[in-house]
């Protein structure tokens, strides 16, 4: 066996696993903990596809920025108090029924479907497509002017949201 394939079986295990105990554990901060470990094992299977930037955003904007407004949410919004099953028990048979359905999906995607006869056999190109140097390439030679329209719509959104947020102030 290799060590790509070895890598391969313990990240997504440990994707597979914490993935599993996020959804059924009680506590929603145990939750988002549970989370956190999902998104590292997912980077580390995008590093193994060589997708470096996408493992590092990964990291870097799921697991870093959103993961702790997250917990502040959860830990301001105090959702132990919140009894959504006991209102509503047809609830929990809806997602049982379509957890079923999604298993039933995968199950059959990783058992009975082909891969495609198309695939691009070099293995090199896919190397070289998925650093931060080819991506940043692309970025600021062929994709110059939709890149500073996004800057330019987050900082709008930013100052918005400083003005939104000073009016509720005063």
């Amino acid at each position: 066996m290799s060590i790509e394939l070895v890598l391969f079986i313990i990240f997504s295990a440990v994707a597979a696993v914490s993935a599993i105990l996020m959804i059924t554990r009680a506590n929603p901060v145990i939750s988002a903990l549970f989370l956190i470990l999902n998104f590292a094992s997912l980077a580390g299977l995008y590093l193994l596809l060589n997708a470096q930037f996408i493992a590092v955003a990964q990291v870097i904007v799921y697991a870093g920025a959103i993961m702790v407004l997250f917990l502040f949410v959860l830990m301001l919004l105090k959702p132990e108090k919140e009894k959504l099953f006991e209102k509503h028990p047809g609830i929990k048979i809806f997602a049982v029924i379509i957890a079923g359905m999604v298993f039933l999906q995968l199950m059959y995607l990783i058992f009975l479907s082909r891969p495609s006869s198309s695939v691009n056999p070099i293995v090199s190109e896919s190397v070289k497509a998925g650093t931060i140097e080819q991506i940043g390439r692309q970025l600021y030679t062929n994709y110059v002017l939709p890149f500073e329209a996004a800057g330019f719509l987050l900082l709008a959104a930013t100052i918005g949201a400083f003005v939104l947020a000073k009016k509720k102030f005063e």
